[in-house]
């Protein structure tokens, strides 16, 4: 009978250990996306948001494979009148889509890089890191006349160095404040819900543009729609950095997190 309590108190130690670091981590979440902590220049930082008492939001697409998502979705954003949005291109891809890169391009759309191999790059070494970054640079540039200056790491994957090495490179990283879950096709309505009722000024919302969505095209009628009845202007992540402070993460990136709750449960 002694056996067995003493089996389970070890058990009972290490799940408030692991809770600890489960609430430790939760805490540190809400503070990064209720963006408290602006960084001061120099610092590198990944930018989630900007702060703006105008009611201004950028849509951003990120695309790493696919023709057939595109150009729909890019007809909905001329239908509806929005002349200003951001587009992560995923070099490769680019290459093999030229076609699809110069319509974004002569929509007037702002072209930032989705990197090149689409690895979390927080596991490659620093020289493989500077080396997809500026292999799509390269790429991109060439393509599209104008040298990007926005990166969007593929899968939103960083940590410490990847955020010194873009810097190095003149590369501001972007995240989003808002995710619309579109890759999951979770239907219309809620993907419209996610943006509307999570959107405010200087917002950053994550879309996707790669043929994984089957129902944004039809979203964005809506989610355009609706930001507008609310008073929202459609601008580029650029013109959102230009009209006030950026906020982000410094070092509490997804690495950060995991490490602290392995630390502190023991794993």
């Amino acid at each position: 009978m002694n056996s067995f309590y003493v089996f389970n108190g070890r058990k009972i130690k290490r799940f408030f250990f692991v809770l600890a670091a489960a609430i430790f981590a939760i805490g540190v979440i809400y503070v990064e996306s209720d963006n408290i902590s602006v960084f001061s220049e120099g610092t590198p930082s990944a930018i989630y948001s900007v702060s703006t008492d105008k009611k201004q939001i950028a849509l951003t697409f990120d695309i790493s494979w696919g023709e057939k998502r595109a150009e729909p979705i890019l007809q909905a954003l001329k239908d509806n009148g929005v002349q200003k949005a951001t587009f992560f291109l995923s070099a490769p891809w680019s290459k093999t889509h030229p076609d699809i890169v110069n319509a974004i391009k002569e929509s007037g759309y702002e072209i930032g890089s989705h990197g090149f191999k689409h690895d979390n790059y927080s596991t490659l070494t620093d020289e493989e890191i500077r080396k997809q970054i500026s292999s799509a640079h390269t790429i991109l540039t060439a393509m599209t006349g104008q040298e990007p200056k926005l990166i969007r790491m593929p899968n939103g994957d960083f940590d410490k160095r990847v955020l010194n090495i873009a810097q190095s490179l003149n590369y501001t990283v972007i995240q989003w404040d808002t995710d619309s879950r579109d890759w999951k096709n979770i239907g219309v309505d809620k993907i419209v819900d996610r943006v509307v009722s999570k959107a405010h000024p200087g917002d950053i919302v994550l879309m996707h543009a790669s043929d994984s969505v089957k129902q944004t095209h039809e979203a964005l009628p809506l989610i355009i729609n609706e930001l507008r009845n609310q008073g929202y202007e459609f601008v580029t992540v650029t013109d959102l950095l230009q009209q006030g402070s950026a906020q982000g993460t410094e070092v509490r990136d997804h690495a950060f997190l995991q490490k602290s709750i392995e630390d502190a449960g023991g794993l």
